[in-house]
């Protein structure tokens, strides 16, 4: 009944995290300012020979990122990561068929999924699936299931949910395909342009004739989106090249350069403007990626005047610093929280392993240990992440102190189990032996033997609730046949019992009041008392222990007066009879000394046995003290009478030297 405790850790254990992706993506990627571009309208003589160095190319992200595996247990559940970035994933999910159903809206629409937040249905998918089957689990045993019999019964919405997973990962993967053959197409589309501009920019008679359609490759070019990485930087450097030697070649009035480089300026203006609000955006990763797009627009619009590009330009990357600033010390934040996350996490190692070595001593042991590592695995879910080359091996080290808890626990309950099934066969058998005596009308025997079950019942241990429960109940009802028989058939002594015990307290009465009088005769009354106080009956049970100490409080207080009194008298009369025995011989005094002296060693043999037993005795128990109260009387007693013995045979030791004397 304990078992579903045992498999906590290994089924739903601390939640584990790999390295921060997006750290890892984007913390070497510091943006590079972009040379200025060639000028659209045509260069003067002088600045012609002006060569623009090609921009720095922010490395375009894989499109389509590798949805992680469906995990099948809760530890690989909790090594991932969930996103916290966007909007979808700060939406809390509180079943599993919500979560099935934006699935399945993911899976069946036009809508591109988002890794982000596929982990993040995944994970609180899985949290819920393992949190239900645990929960089913522990149904089982606390309904008295075998452990070891338990299987984990099919999940329709795991089944249901990892299809759609299927779905999405081939919707994800036909995506990408596309985006790659869109890739290399515009890759061609682009390499077409370029040879387009070197026919325009080796034709130096056509090139006031060619402008408009220069402006329109241009255009195109902007509109032509991703290319292989790896095929970026070349593919710009030969774009400017041709560029640069069109303008070259172009001979445009003063009027036009300078409109170019009016609007050039303007929409320059505005990316800084826009890159200075950038550093009030409170999301620092979405400021940093919205900073490369803006990169990207500044480069692909076409220079300023000469005199203004070094302090648009300077402008704009102050301001592209501040966004890029904010994103390291982000990171250097994250990397010192990790570092204070496995400092954490490394004390609450240190306490699983002092729990794990600690003595149990039983069942309550075992439980509240386990309450307590339990608790500390919920305070470990509660903490992020640890760095990266650290973090499986702190998780490493936390799952092996909880498995060897754990696993010692789950073997010791397993013996517990097997002593149970042995308590079990004995109360049954308890059981069958109350059934058989249920419908007795021996009453007396028969009260005797029940009460001796339900002793040896006190001194067997536990067994299942659910089991125990039944035993219990049935040998309580044939204790209580008995019982409620036998006391339908005593319902008549009751009144005599209680009669009995006003009898029994007028007789102490009368004690009490011999005990303050002192009166001559004072023994024989009392043993009148006494014997008259021995011929009453039985008192309610209840009753007689109180009882009994009162009436042998006050003999105690009398007997201890009357032994005194009694032993002098007792022993004036033996010495005033030794004359009478001195007068029919020596033989009559000699013979008297050795009964004496029979008499005295029996009592002291006597008094060593009842010495001897009171040390064996169990004085916890009522009935106990009440037999050691009579023994020590019965000993006193002795006492006394070995003591008048001693004294006789002194008498007849002083009598004899007397005789001896005359």
């Amino acid at each position: 009944m304990m078992d579903s405790q045992d498999k906590t850790l290994q089924e739903g254990t601390v939640e584990e995290v790999k390295a921060t992706e997006q750290a890892a993506e984007v913390e070497n990627k510091v943006e590079t300012a972009p040379a200025e571009e060639v000028e659209e309208t045509p260069a003067p003589a002088e600045e012609s020979s002006e060569t623009s160095e090609a921009p720095a190319v922010v490395e375009e992200p894989d499109p389509v990122e590798e949805i992680p595996e469906i995990p099948e247990s809760q530890e690989a559940l909790e090594s991932t990561e969930i996103p916290e970035s966007s909007e979808t994933d700060r939406k809390v999910y509180t079943s599993k068929q919500e979560i099935l159903e934006r699935m399945k809206e993911i899976a069946h629409s036009d809508e591109n999924p988002q890794k982000a937040e596929i982990d993040y249905l995944k994970t609180v998918f899985y949290k819920l699936h393992f949190a239900e089957r645990e929960a089913q689990q522990k149904a089982y045993l606390d309904a008295g299931g075998d452990p070891e019999k338990y299987v984990v019964a099919p999940d329709e919405d795991e089944i249901a949910f990892k299809a759609e997973m299927v779905v999405i990962k081939e919707k994800r993967q036909k995506l990408f395909m596309q985006q790659e053959e869109e890739k290399q197409e515009n890759l061609k589309k682009k390499l077409d342009i370029i040879e387009k501009l070197k026919t325009l920019a080796t034709s130096p008679e056509e090139a006031n004739k060619t402008y408009q359609e220069f402006k329109k490759l241009q255009q195109s070019w902007r509109e032509i989106k991703a290319v292989p990485a790896e095929k970026a930087n070349e593919l710009w450097r030969n774009y400017q090249l041709y560029v640069e030697q069109f303008y070259d070649l172009l001979k445009l009035n003063i009027e036009a350069r300078e409109y170019d480089f009016k609007k050039n300026l303007e929409k320059k203006t505005k990316l800084c403007e826009a890159a200075e609000k950038l550093a009030d955006e409170e999301d620092v990763i979405s400021a940093f990626h919205q900073l490369q797009d803006l990169h990207q627009e500044f480069r692909e619009t076409g220079p300023v005047a000469k005199e203004l590009r070094e302090e648009v330009w300077n402008r704009f990357k102050a301001a592209s610093t501040v966004i890029n600033k904010r994103h390291q010390q982000h990171f250097e934040s994250l990397r010192a929280q990790e570092e204070e996350n496995l400092t954490r996490k490394t004390e609450l190692c240190e306490k699983v392993e002092a729990i794990a070595k600690e003595e149990n001593n039983g069942s309550a042991d075992w439980e509240r240990h386990t309450k307590e590592i339990i608790d500390i695995q919920t305070e470990w879910k509660t903490i992020g992440f640890a760095p990266q080359k650290m973090n499986v091996k702190i998780f490493e080290r936390f799952r092996a102190a909880c498995d060897d808890f754990f696993g010692r626990k789950a073997e010791y309950f397993k013996g517990l189990r097997q002593k149970f099934a042995e308590n079990a066969e004995k109360k049954k058998a308890l059981v069958e032996k109350a059934q058989a005596l249920q419908d007795s009308t021996e009453w007396r025997s028969t009260t005797d033997k029940l009460i001796a079950l339900q002793k040896e019942w006190k001194t067997i241990g536990m067994v299942p609730k659910k089991i125990g429960d039944q035993l219990w109940n049935d040998f309580l009802a044939a204790c209580n046949k008995f019982f409620e028989a036998r006391n339908a058939a005593n319902a008549g002594t009751r009144g005599e019992e209680r009669e009995n015990l006003n009898k029994k307290r007028n007789i102490i009465e009368q004690l009490k009041t011999l005990a303050e009088e002192a009166a001559d005769g004072l023994q024989e009354k009392v043993q009148s008392l006494v014997e008259e106080y021995n011929q009453i009956g039985h008192v309610p049970y209840k009753e007689k222990d109180q009882l009994y100490k009162d009436y042998h409080a006050i003999l105690d207080k009398l007997y201890k007066e009357l032994n005194i009194s009694t032993a002098r008298r007792r022993l004036d009369n033996f010495k005033n009879n030794l004359k009478n025995m001195a007068e029919r011989g020596s033989n009559a005094i000699d013979n008297e000394r050795s009964k004496l002296m029979r008499r005295y060693e029996q009592l002291k043999q006597e008094i060593n046995t009842y010495e001897n037993n009171l040390g064996f005795l169990n004085i916890s128990s009522k009935k106990g003290n009440s037999l050691i109260d009579e023994m020590n009387r019965k000993v006193q007693k002795l006492k006394d009478d070995l003591e008048l013995t001693k004294q006789k045979i002194k008498a007849i030791d002083a009598e004899n030297k007397e005789k001896d004397a005359k």
